[in-house]
């Protein structure tokens, strides 16, 4: 049984949400601007909370990117309620733990709780990129497109279809939800990698290099935002790829954490020109062809390809496919994607390609 609600999740009637166990499934974007509280303090007032599973340590520590839980922590649940902030790629891991979230619920049968999500604004927006999987794919993602233009609400709705699910979903809409009125949907950081407004737009892309041995920034303050590694040289003469409303600054940092720690590294600060559209992944992908070609130190690392899951761009990366060629490709896909989504949409804007 699927439901969507036009009102608040303290105005659900619902015989699970006021007298039975509940389970909040969240981050830190759960919380409330007209109440000042979090969203799982609705429940420990009413006095039937039973847990909370949120990331494991505290909001913005570097690395600390799942939200853990067992099938045995969900028996005798009457609810589980789930408000995270989606960011738009298909690479989001605590979106991919929600859907693991659903797979488990799903295999409970009977005996599965009552899922709510509380619906939040895409921070990318309705743009999409890129193809839906077509190889071999990360696990627990649904088929949708690198940059998929929906919310979370919508995505689990489309999900909930895609594994034949039984279990009752209800989604509360973004709309009835005070934060998503007065807050923009970047200003609460959705987790410590994605810290403000145009990491969303360059994470579409920008979450590959988290498999190969460049980093994109992790452990500066402008993740996705800047690109580099030791072995880069940053010549005046460097042909770089560019891509249309974007400027290429070479620059050099020295991460805080993850790879290269405490090494300086040297690349490229991606910057977007106002009012620009950018098309991450495309030009993601030239970059890391022509680093691929530029450097014998460049590798591609486990889990690239699954999360790229796409032969026809995994073919233009090793030099197999000329740009047209796969630009072309990339239009069909988004396409074929957009025509998807619409089935699934909650909301009256639709999903839309960059032209």
């Amino acid at each position: 049984m699927f439901s969507f609600r036009t009102t608040s999740l303290e105005e659900q009637l619902d015989r699970a949400l006021l007298q039975g166990d509940v389970a909040c499934f969240c981050t830190q974007n759960c919380w409330d601007t007209e109440k000042g509280r979090y969203m799982y303090d609705l429940f420990s007032e009413r006095g039937n909370l039973r847990t909370i599973f949120s990331p494991r340590d505290t909001e913005l520590t570097p690395l600390t990117n799942h939200i853990e839980f067992t099938e045995e922590d969900l028996n005798g649940l009457s609810a589980i309620v789930v408000e995270i902030q989606d960011v738009g790629s298909r690479y989001c891991n605590y979106t991919k733990d929600v859907f693991r979230l659903m797979s488990v619920l799903k295999d409970m049968k009977d005996d599965a709780p009552s899922l709510y999500i509380v619906d939040h604004i895409n921070p990318a927006g309705r743009v999409v990129e890129g193809t839906m999987p077509s190889s071999v794919q990360e696990a627990y993602v649904p088929k949708v497109a690198h940059r998929h233009g929906l919310t979370l609400g919508e995505l689990a709705n489309l999900y909930y279809h895609e594994i034949g699910a039984k279990f009752a979903l209800h989604v509360i809409s973004a709309l009835a939800t005070d934060s998503n009125k007065q807050l923009m949907p970047w200003t609460i950081a959705p987790a410590s990698d994605i810290p403000g407004l145009f990491t969303c737009d360059m994470y579409s892309g920008g979450g590959l290099w988290n498999n190969t041995n460049i980093t994109p920034g992790i452990g500066t303050t402008r993740p996705y935002e800047y690109i580099g590694a030791p072995f880069i040289k940053t010549a005046a003469a460097e042909p770089v790829p560019l891509a249309d409303g974007i400027l290429l600054r070479p620059c050099s940092f020295t991460p805080s954490c993850g790879r290269y720690e405490g090494k300086k590294c040297f690349g490229y600060q991606i910057m977007l020109e106002p009012g620009t559209e950018y098309h991450s992944l495309i030009h993601t992908l030239q970059l890391i062809r022509y680093f691929k070609e530029r450097y014998k130190e460049f590798r591609l690392e486990d889990g690239f390809e699954a999360k790229l899951s796409d032969q026809v761009l995994l073919d233009y990366i090793n030099g197999n496919v000329e740009l047209e060629e796969m630009k072309e490709h990339v239009k069909l896909e988004e396409q074929k994607w957009i025509r998807k989504a619409k089935k699934f949409s909650l909301y009256d804007d639709m999903p839309y390609r960059i032209k």
